[in-house]
């Protein structure tokens, strides 16, 4: 077992000069998307060099946020869902159904881009709504859907709504972005809310 250990350095020993440069200069990009990977149960290109910054930040707040949900848990998320979706008059299932999408419903998810928790906030949009601890599941529902309710008074429009909580507001121009993204997560949401609504 010792030996498996071992064999990485081994082989970095190994490698000529200009070699042993590359694999330094990547192993702050390696580092980074790496613990993204493995803490926020995310696919993650091990050398992208994009949203540094929020991947960084994602990790600060969830080292933070760790010990303290280590020792009290989380209550039901599906339970915390409904709970935000009448507080904030939003349509049964559309607030869950988005916590699913967004991050299958895993409080500690980050993703590739550096959004947190269950709502899958960015670090900004979280400052912007005042959750200090967006892995928390009852801050960050209930901001995520105080914001989904702000995009649906402004639109009027379950579908256009999404696709704002998905692509920001000033994306949205009267339709569904065709973005090679916001369409295909507008209809991944639409599913599991139809399927929300039956239950």
């Amino acid at each position: 077992m010792r030996w498996l250990i071992a064999l990485p350095f081994r082989l970095f020993w190994k490698l000529s000069f200009g070699q042993k440069l590359a694999v330094l200069a990547c192993a702050p990009l390696l580092s980074i998307n790496g613990a993204v990977a493995f803490f926020g149960s995310s696919v993650v290109f091990p050398l992208s060099p994009f949203f540094l910054q929020e991947k960084v930040e994602a990790l600060r707040t969830y080292a933070k946020h760790r010990p303290f949900c280590a020792l009290s848990g989380h209550g039901d998320l599906e339970t915390l869902t409904a709970q935000a979706e009448r507080r904030h008059g939003l349509p049964r299932g559309l607030m869950w159904a988005i916590v699913q999408t967004e991050s299958g419903a895993r409080p500690h998810r980050i993703s590739f881009a550096g959004a947190m928790g269950p709502a899958q906030l960015m670090p900004g949009t979280a400052a912007l709504l005042g959750v200090q601890d967006p892995f928390d599941p009852k801050q960050a529902v209930d901001a995520g859907a105080r914001y989904l309710k702000q995009q649906l008074d402004r639109f009027d429009d379950v579908r256009l709504a999404v696709a704002a909580y998905n692509a920001g507001p000033g994306a949205v121009r009267g339709s569904v972005p065709q973005n090679g993204e916001t369409e295909h997560y507008v209809a991944k949401v639409m599913r599991a809310y139809s399927g929300a609504r039956l239950r």
